[in-house]
């Protein structure tokens, strides 16, 4: 999508140097929108991620906290944006097991905070404007809770949060839905399933393996392996949300998945082989050797899977990258991009276990 065809000119990203944020981020600007990027860089947040929009004149980073009402409204009356993009999350389960209360503040109260600045803003704006804009919120799949070994979710599959995290997400999903249904707001929801893909923050399954896997360390799987989980290589997802803010129905909500159900063991054995044929241990020994079964987290979801046809169906969005494709994208960007990993690592978080 070129600068050219899109309504949206300016956005305001929230939670912009996260994962899925930023990756959203340097591909609007690359498309030519203005971004007034909105994150409080917490320990997930990377300011390295961004370090290439640096001096760009359409990227603009403010630092500060989505339940800051009198920031937001001033970032708002300065920028003027025609659309605001919620990626501002904790989004870590084993974290959420730790310490809930944060996940309750940052997931709940901000977007809260978020909400009633945004609905301030829209109220101003004249006529036109006001028809035009749209508040989008990027939550997760986690919300439905866990599936058996058949179905998928669906946008009516009713919420079932097992986690602190995804109690926390549902939360948030059902304050955007009343905003939208009390004051008209003009919201829409996208729910995704698990992302993977460059600049994640590794703590999460993928890179976590891939780390660990280079350095010859043992690989930690959870229970028997066998959980299952529907992939969205990164890219996919941006796409996706830019389909959904251009052509979405205003107050629906849109599932994105990436139709690569794998049980989890079965991700970290393709790793294994991925970086074996990139670069043999100094051992020769091969890195499946390597993985370790620990006690399964508590609450462990089964079987997340997500049905996006509606996606497919009414806004004609289907992933650009298969399971295979995207994961060998994402070991050669590893690979490639080590002193970006080494830098996260260097700062608090050092690849330990949480919420066990």
């Amino acid at each position: 999508m070129t600068h050219s065809n899109s309504r949206h000119q300016t956005l305001l990203v929230t939670g912009g140097a996260g994962f899925i944020g930023a990756n959203f981020v340097l591909q609007a600007v690359a498309d030519g929108l203005k971004v007034i990027n909105l994150d409080k860089l917490t320990y997930a947040g990377n300011p390295d991620t961004l370090s290439k929009l640096s001096g760009n004149e359409r990227h603009i980073f403010v630092k500060g906290d989505i339940g800051d009402r009198e920031l937001l409204a001033r970032v708002l009356a300065e920028h003027r944006p025609t659309a605001i993009l919620n990626f501002a999350a904790e989004s870590h389960v084993d974290r959420s097991i730790d310490s809930p209360a944060d996940f309750i503040h940052t997931n709940v109260v901000g977007t809260l905070g978020l909400l009633e600045a945004t609905r301030g803003y829209w109220h101003e704006l004249d006529e036109t404007a006001r028809a035009a804009f749209r508040f989008l919120h990027v939550s997760t799949d986690e919300v439905y809770g866990s599936l058996g070994a058949e179905g998928y979710f669906t946008e009516t599959t009713p919420y079932a949060p097992n986690s602190p995290y995804s109690a926390s997400k549902a939360s948030s999903d059902h304050l955007v839905r009343a905003f939208h249904h009390t004051y008209g707001l003009p919201t829409l929801t996208t729910n995704c399933s698990n992302n993977y893909g460059p600049y994640q923050f590794p703590e999460k399954l993928i890179p976590l393996v891939i780390q660990k896997a280079l350095a010859g360390e043992p690989l930690p799987v959870y229970g028997d392996g066998k959980n299952i989980r529907d992939w969205l290589f990164v890219l996919d997802h941006c796409a996706a949300i830019r389909r959904v803010l251009e052509k979405g129905v205003v107050g629906e909500t849109y599932n994105v998945g990436g139709n690569a159900e794998r049980q989890n063991i079965d991700v970290v054995h393709t790793i294994c082989d991925l970086l074996d044929r990139e670069q043999r241990l100094p051992s020769g020994a091969d890195r499946r050797s390597l993985v370790t079964y620990v006690r399964d987290r508590p609450g462990h979801d089964r079987r997340y899977a997500i049905d996006a046809n509606k996606l497919k169906r009414e806004l004609g969005w289907t992933p650009a990258h298969s399971f295979e494709s995207g994961i060998a994208d994402t070991v050669r960007w590893y690979l490639d991009n080590q002193t970006w990993v080494a830098r996260v690592l260097d700062g608090s978080y050092r690849m330990e276990r949480l919420g066990a």
